[in-house]
């Protein structure tokens, strides 16, 4: 049945909605003010950056769900990390776990049978514990060797039981962690680069100029004295807009375009007779293939070009760039 959706409900639906982020936002607030009267957070960093195995994140229900963004997160950003559902562990998946790995165990009440079915165990296995519950005097506060302490006023639910301001600051907390151990371990780009090479940054910062150039029989070259004609053949037949004019040792001395062509027309009556030498634009702009093709794209884009010649540390031609092998390498 559908419902009708008046300007009054409209109006209500609004104001609890702004409600729901200002308690989540003061949930937050008083968790910041919080971290300063105690160290367990400080402690928690600490064991995290001296594990040497993984971090194993766990927890079970909306807490489950909160642990998996967690460990997603640590892992993303140089602390090695996984999730285990603390209910498959019971089942076998405690495999997973090793003495030289940190457990950081999730659930608001602190008493999660499932959790604390298995925690025994890992503290046998001399794994190092964090819980985090919104209980600091909960089964799990006691048994970890270090509690951080996530409890919050209410939840945003009207009805004060479904987690919702609690997981918003247990995920922030984890974002917390995460970040501080990024920062300790002199993570950077290139770093985060290598672990999302799928993605927007990973292809600026690991794609390099010869990953998308253009090489060998590709390259559109021709030497400097020959006919306008023949240059343009070659335009043609490589498809690049342009061709490289080299010397005899095969370095670029100029480049000519298709635009050079258009402007062309207009002053040349027979194309027949002109030589590409007197023609060309001279000391044309190359990259070294080394370096990445968003440095490529910054040049194109500052000279306002479609094309640049790649050349090796002798100054030799080895490629060319078009503005559309960057854009099919989306690297722009």
């Amino acid at each position: 049945m559908l419902i009708a959706f008046d300007a009054k409900m409209a109006g209500h639906a609004l104001r609890l909605a702004r409600e729901t982020l200002q308690n989540e936002a003061d949930a937050i607030a008083a968790l910041n003010a919080r971290l300063g009267d105690d160290d367990s957070v400080t402690k928690a960093i600490e064991l995290l950056l001296n594990c040497k195995g993984r971090v194993v994140v766990s927890g079970i229900g909306k807490s489950g769900h909160i642990a998996r963004k967690i460990a997603a997160t640590l892992a993303s950003t140089g602390t090695p990390a996984l999730f285990v559902h603390p209910a498959e562990a019971a089942h076998g998946d405690l495999g997973m776990v090793t003495a030289d790995d940190a457990f950081i165990a999730i659930s608001y009440s602190g008493e999660s049978a499932e959790l604390m079915t298995i925690l025994p165990v890992v503290k046998r296995m001399g794994s190092k514990v964090i819980a985090m519950t919104g209980k600091p005097g909960s089964s799990l506060a006691g048994i970890a060797d270090v509690h951080l302490n996530v409890a919050v006023a209410k939840e945003a639910c009207p009805m004060n039981l479904a987690p919702t301001t609690s997981t918003t600051v247990t995920l922030a907390l984890g974002d917390a962690l995460a970040v501080a151990l990024l920062d300790l371990r002199g993570f950077r780009e290139e770093d985060f680069a290598r672990s999302h090479p799928g993605g927007a940054l990973g292809r600026r910062l690991l794609t390099h100029v010869r990953d998308v150039m253009r090489s060998g029989a590709d390259v559109p070259k021709v030497g400097a004295d020959v006919k306008l004609t023949d240059a343009l053949l070659e335009i043609t037949q490589k498809g690049m807009g342009m061709t490289a004019i080299v010397d005899a040792g095969d370095k670029p001395i100029g480049v000519f375009t298709d635009g050079d062509l258009r402007r062309m027309i207009e002053k040349v009556q027979d194309f027949t007779q002109v030589v590409i030498r007197d023609v060309m634009h001279p000391n044309p702009r190359s990259i070294s293939p080394d370096k990445l093709a968003v440095d490529a794209v910054a040049v194109m884009e500052q000279h306002r070009i479609n094309q640049m010649l790649v050349t090796d540390a002798d100054g030799k031609l080895v490629g060319a760039l078009h503005i559309h092998d960057l854009t099919r390498a989306k690297v722009i």
